[in-house]
């Protein structure tokens, strides 16, 4: 005898079924390089980290291209050592000049390679990170960093597809930093300094008003010792009398 299945449990199972499926194709496509965090502020300073995973099941990762946009040129760029890892950087002219600091520079980072150390590079199943610092950040909204990942086996997984507003997340993106406007200065910078002076008054006032109680006691206490010798010189007068 055949027996049917509740309604209950075929949904169970279908829900599995799709969830599954979904998980299943969402796994690969957020496997990209990303640049962490993916935040920063204009015209401020950040330290980010290319995050590198590897997507190969037998190839190690073994070289990252980062390309530097080239509509928001950055004027300070550094990077941090990597163990088993050398960087090369190049730079390109740009016009206009970008300031730093009073200064004007002509030349700004154009791309930066890391390159692993023979037999080294990132294996099957793991994930890099190369430490970038970078300033003044750009009058943008974002900046965008087409990468390049090289494979042992000569295999080059291109991150260089740029996001569309509205849009579905392309195949092969591209690291993506959002750049927000700096906060404005506040006016009320000056306050404290105001309010200092006023406590300064505040403070020459209650002095001032404590010089005057004392003086007014001292001159009272004076007053009770005169009058305390003049009674005393009346009840002598008497007796010397009699």
């Amino acid at each position: 005898m055949i027996r049917l299945r509740r309604p209950a449990t075929v949904a169970a199972l279908t829900l599995t079924a799709v969830a599954t499926a979904v998980l299943g194709l969402a796994g690969p496509a957020s496997a990209h390089v990303t640049i962490n965090p993916a935040e920063g502020t204009q015209g401020g300073y950040g330290r980010f980290a290319f995050r590198v995973p590897n997507e190969s099941d037998t190839a190690s990762t073994v070289k990252v291209e980062v390309n530097l946009p080239e509509n928001a040129p950055v004027g300070s760029v550094s990077t941090m050592p990597v163990a088993g890892w050398t960087v090369a950087v190049e730079k390109r002219k740009v016009d206009p000049p970008i300031e730093v600091h009073g200064s004007q520079l002509t030349e700004a980072v154009s791309k930066l390679t890391f390159t692993a150390a023979p037999n080294g590079g990132v294996k099957p199943g793991e994930f890099q990170e190369f430490p970038v610092s970078m300033g003044p950040l750009p009058q943008a909204d974002t900046m965008v960093f087409k990468v390049l990942q090289t494979y042992s086996d000569g295999n080059v997984s291109r991150w260089i597809e740029e996001p569309t507003p509205g849009a579905e997340e392309p195949e092969n993106p591209a690291p993506v930093l959002k750049l927000a406007a700096a906060a404005p200065a506040s006016p009320g910078a000056s306050a404290p300094a105001a309010a200092a002076a006023d406590d300064d008054d505040d403070d020459d006032g209650s002095g001032a008003a404590t010089a005057l109680g004392v003086a007014g006691l001292v001159a009272g206490l004076g007053g009770l010792a005169l009058g305390g010798l003049a009674f005393a010189r009346t009840r002598r007068e008497p007796a010397a009398k009699s």
